[in-house]
């Protein structure tokens, strides 16, 4: 499709979820009732605000929105409602627009899939993150596979034929075969994305108390041998069932890639709503803020919410080409590297290409640059590389 504007993807962070997962180092947390009104009608009027910037609704066409959390699915339905309806009014969405929420199991009804549905959303991602029971304890996950089960299935009869499952790898205690049971238990539904991460224990969550390095539970976690064997059987399993892998943790059916997320990864502007969402506009990154009680009180000025502003210098506009661009499988084009900054890769990046080339780790051909087997292994010690 030929756009005549430029191209915006919107990110519309809702902070709010059941219960705190185990392993979670969002921005995210259980609320009551109120606070998560008093909430929406905040982010209504940030978006009415921006709507309000010229430069946003008479130059920008948005081609991707994504709800993110927390829950999203833990609004009610007028919640989602209005939301959409004030998405719709204040911006130029486009018709074949890939509209993303994210959905814990169990927390959907017929009722709520059969509204987003009627307000556009197209696609839905579901937190499911292990089939086994006790890993779902251990995680501290509100749902079980059954409520997984019914959740994805209900999603079907009412229409989305776009669905991801979001899973979890080198969980503490997890062994290649468990998590291989929940590769194949997945594969049978034929979702069209599969997003495998492999678990991070991150500073300040619940588990970093009990498995963070130095800690008693350090010991349960997959060795480095056992977590490589995961992520060979991961593609192995994924690549038989006909998914191709175009990200280091994702993978899709022809054609079902996720959009949204490889706008991040190629660079395209982007504006965050809500508490503590980033944006990128004009080679400029800032957040907004992740003070609630700020947030609520100043959203109408989103110029007053913002922290962190931060103006790309050239250099890190190429390091972000490089490192971001490199997460895809496709890797980057050295072409679009010259047509972006008006100067030829090898003269910015030549020694780093140079070594890591001659160590495997990327390769090099068709004007394309790309990671190996070998450097997907150690993708962050290859990104480090492009970063001074």
């Amino acid at each position: 499709m030929i756009r005549s504007k430029k191209e915006l993807e919107l990110y519309i962070h809702i902070p709010f979820c059941v219960k705190k997962c185990a392993y979670c180092d969002f921005l995210s947390g259980p609320q009551d009732e109120e606070t998560i009104e008093r909430y929406v009608a905040s982010l209504l009027d940030e978006i009415r605000a921006h709507g309000s910037k010229p430069e946003l609704v008479t130059s920008c066409e948005i081609t991707s929105i994504f709800l993110g959390g927390g829950t999203p699915s833990i609004l009610n339905v007028t919640q989602i409602q209005r939301i959409f309806e004030a998405l719709r009014y204040n911006f130029m969405i486009s018709q074949d627009t890939e509209i993303t929420i994210e959905a814990n199991p169990g927390t959907v009804t017929r009722e709520k899939l059969l509204a987003y549905r009627a307000c556009g959303i197209n696609r839905i991602s579901f937190g499911l993150q292990s089939t086994n029971s006790e890993e779902l304890k251990l995680l501290g996950r509100i749902h079980t596979y059954g409520e997984f089960l019914e959740s994805f299935h209900l999603a079907r009869e009412c229409g989305f034929d776009n669905i991801n499952v979001d899973l979890i790898s080198a969980i503490p205690k997890q062994t290649v075969e468990s998590w291989e049971e929940t590769l194949q238990n997945v594969i049978k539904l034929n979702p069209e994305h599969i997003s495998a991460y492999s678990l991070i224990v991150e500073e300040g969550t619940m588990f970093a108390k009990v498995y963070g390095e130095g800690c008693p539970g350090e010991k349960d976690l997959p060795n480095e041998e056992e977590e490589r064997a995961i992520y060979y059987r991961t593609e192995e399993l994924l690549k038989e069932a006909g998914y191709h892998r175009y990200e280091i943790s994702n993978y899709a059916k022809e054609a079902k890639e996720c959009r949204h997320n490889l706008g991040y990864w190629e660079r395209k502007e982007y504006l965050g709503i809500g508490l503590g969402s980033a944006s990128l506009i004009k080679h400029t990154r800032y957040s907004n803020t992740s003070d609630l009680g700020k947030y609520i009180k100043y959203a109408k000025e989103p110029d007053k919410i913002k922290e962190d502003i931060q103006l790309l210098s050239s250099q890190e506009q190429m390091e972000e080409f490089m490192f971001l661009g490199l997460r895809k499988m496709e890797g980057v084009l050295e072409r679009e590297f010259e047509e972006y900054f008006g100067v030829n890769i090898d003269e910015v990046y030549s020694e780093q290409l140079n070594k890591l080339i001659e160590e495997h780790l990327l390769d090099r051909k068709d004007g394309r640059i790309m990671l190996t087997e070998r450097g997907i292994d150690v993708s962050n010690s290859v990104f480090a590389e492009f970063i001074e």
